[in-house]
């Protein structure tokens, strides 16, 4: 079973949305089969087999998230932070600002939804590399 101290470790190679992919082929070799990131704290629940899950403490002040989303603004944010040009806390104030409530890896579908304040979806990418 996966912890929260393995996962932080494989976190902590991640500079920028470049490396994403990396860290989600070694939490997926650890047996996490879901992760969901919550904007307002960047607090994470890990899910694995079994009902296992651990969870991260709030990484950051709270965020406001926007309740009007706007899924274009977004995309902009996310492609710059993918392409290596913002740090986590700037995409995370980039997502909350674009109405980001919280994003959603499955690493089953190796897909991540990204979802606003009401559940819905704004964007789903799938994770390259992997």
């Amino acid at each position: 079973m996966f912890t929260i101290e393995a996962i932080q470790q494989a976190e902590s190679k991640i500079k920028t949305g470049a490396d994403f992919p990396n860290f989600i082929k070694e939490i997926k070799a650890m047996g996490v089969i879901r992760n969901d990131v919550y904007v307002m704290n960047g607090m994470s629940i890990y899910f694995g087999n079994d009902d296992h899950t651990v969870e991260s403490a709030p990484v950051y002040e709270n965020l406001l998230i926007e309740e009007q989303s706007s899924a274009e603004d977004f995309k902009t944010a996310l492609k710059s932070h993918q392409q290596g040009s913002t740090d986590y806390q700037t995409f995370c104030r980039q997502a909350a600002a674009a109405g980001v409530e919280k994003w959603v890896t499955d690493l089953a579908a190796m897909t991540v939804t990204y979802l606003d304040m009401s559940g819905n979806e704004l964007v789903v990418e799938h994770i390259p590399n992997c």
